[in-house]
């Protein structure tokens, strides 16, 4: 680590006197320290050197805080910015950590908050200076962003370790998709700053190897990668998890232990399953992760801690605010910056490569001679499943496969799909109105989603005139009906209001409908259940 003089910085504001006491401050931990009143002489000055760190106020005469960083990042500098907003403007910090700031701070400044977000700033700036100083190639052939490409722990790595090391997070993001792409382009822009991140997906898409990844890109992949699964832990026992505990704070605590953000110091918090939180929970959370600080349960004093917070969930976390289950403000500070990942089966292209890894690593595992393979016939009927565990639920579909097969290519029947025939409809997929699967699709199909009663005034087609009359004209039309609200369902992801309002239906007719024809909603997605008669009409 070098000395605290090797460091220059830039503060800018407008009033005098906050100057002078953010100068006084930083002078007294060292530092070399520069000062601007306005954006033009700030940009002046930035122009004439470099900087480790950027402090800079949100309102300035002859601009803003985020002029600046919209200027460093079409220059391509890279200097740490910290932003200062006023109290209570959620908007502008949000802004300004998307726009590229390294964090910010609210006034009143807290002296000794703003001395630790400096240092933590100084310590990622010198990380980063670092990881740009030896390249290493991407591992498995996957491309690598500058941040990680160029880290000497990786290339460190890659020079001592045998080929069969495990790979990185980031390498282990198998799939070549538009979408997959986008989200590795998101993981290395936001793995520069300090801004949390919130994954959602469904469950089975592989969030957490999402957080691992940012923190692997990031300049704290060196320091501890703490996983927290939220909905596992017993609410009574929340705070001392997350905080700590002292000895004899409560009957079983025998000695001084550590919390989750005790633990992450330095490094990156993850938080799964964010939205299972109880609310006096969320509470605490929030104050945690404003005060950048916490208070261990029987201590009397808070401890400052540093670390990234990424969070993941795979529920509708505005719906969770909306019914008052998930607070608001909590919500806007882990919502900084939101990464969506695709389900499975809206990136199809990616499943030959998915099956080709996980089987290499099945193989690895078990300790077989040779690498499994999938025939073409297998590989066609995976590419028309619906996957609602998505990869997770591919992951164990090709365990069984290899585990009860013994072959060295597996068949549809090892991996207990029905073989695809051309013409055939996909699972994932509705069928086209020239080649139902099934009466139930095509009349699905020929009917619009918005008003699944309404008759169409167009004629029939030939085909549908040709088409077979249903025996039991009750049950063919719930068939219908329930077919389109499991599709409302998955468009909208699971969200009911969502896609009962893309029917025209209120919240409470679409549970009645859910629950007449036994369609439920859960972790895994949708399940079909048996029907059932409400008590009462919602119509």
């Amino acid at each position: 680590m070098t000395s605290p003089t090797a460091h220059r910085l830039l503060v800018v504001d407008d009033e005098p006197d906050l100057r002078t006491l953010y100068e006084l401050t930083l002078l007294r931990e060292g530092y070399d320290l520069e000062t601007a009143a306005c954006v033009e002489d700030a940009w002046q000055l930035l122009q004439e050197r470099s900087y480790s760190v950027l402090i800079t106020d949100m309102r300035m005469p002859d601009g803003t805080g985020l002029d600046l960083l919209q200027r460093l990042e079409a220059a391509g500098r890279t200097e740490k910015t910290i932003v200062i907003t006023a109290y209570g403007s959620a908007e502008n910090a949000v802004s300004a950590l998307k726009a590229g700031a390294y964090d910010y701070l609210t006034k009143p400044v807290d002296l000794k908050q703003f001395r630790a977000v400096v240092a933590s700033a100084l310590r990622d700036a010198e990380a980063q200076a670092l990881m740009v100083r030896e390249p290493v190639s991407a591992p498995l052939g996957l491309p690598v962003p500058a941040t990680v490409a160029a880290s000497p722990a990786h290339a460190k790595d890659a020079a001592h370790t045998p080929p069969s090391a495990p790979p990185s997070a980031l390498a282990k993001l198998a799939g070549h998709s538009s979408a997959m792409q986008d989200v590795r382009v998101l993981i290395d822009k936001v793995a520069r700053s300090m801004a949390p991140v919130l994954v959602w997906g469904e469950s089975g898409t592989g969030k957490e190897l999402v957080a691992r990844a940012i923190h692997d890109v990031s300049s704290r992949h060196a320091r501890p990668f703490v996983a927290v699964n939220c909905s596992a832990i017993p609410e009574q026992l929340l705070e001392a998890e997350f905080f700590g505990y002292r000895k004899g704070a409560f009957t079983g605590a025998a000695e001084d232990r550590e919390g989750f953000f005790q633990a992450a110091h330095g490094g990156t918090l993850f938080l799964d399953e964010i939205g299972d939180l109880p609310l006096a929970m969320q509470s605490k959370l929030l104050r945690a992760i404003q005060e950048r600080s916490v208070r261990a349960v029987g201590a009397t004093a808070e401890v400052p801690v540093d670390v990234r917070i990424v969070s993941a969930t795979h529920k509708d976390l505005q719906a969770e605010v909306a019914a008052q289950h998930f607070r608001q403000d909590l919500y806007y500070r882990l919502n900084v910056i939101q990464i969506s990942l695709p389900p499975l089966r809206e990136r199809l292209e990616d499943l030959p490569i998915l099956c080709q890894r996980i089987l290499a690593r099945i193989a690895t595992e078990s300790g077989l001679p040779t690498t499994p393979a999938l025939s073409t016939d297998a590989l066609s009927a995976l590419m028309h499943q619906r996957f609602a565990g998505n990869v997770r639920e591919l992951e164990n579909m090709l365990h069984r496969a290899v585990a009860l097969s013994g072959h060295p290519t597996l068949e549809p029947q090892d991996l207990g799909v029905s073989a695809w025939l051309p013409g055939q409809a996909s699972a994932h997929t509705p069928p086209t109105p020239e080649a139902p699967a099934s009466p139930t699709a095509a009349a699905t199909s020929a009917a619009p989603p918005a008003a699944p009663h309404t008759a169409s005034s167009e004629p029939p087609s030939p085909s549908a005139q040709n088409a077979p009359l249903p025996r039991d004209l009750v049950s063919h039309l719930d068939e219908v009906e329930r077919d389109i609200l499991v599709q409302a369902l998955e468009k909208h992801r699971l969200n009911r209001t969502a896609a009962g309002a893309s029917l025209g239906l209120s919240l409470r007719q679409m549970r009645y409908r859910m629950a007449r024809l036994g369609v439920q909603v859960t972790e895994q997605g949708v399940l079909l259940g048996e029907r059932c008669e409400p008590d009462a009409d919602a119509d």
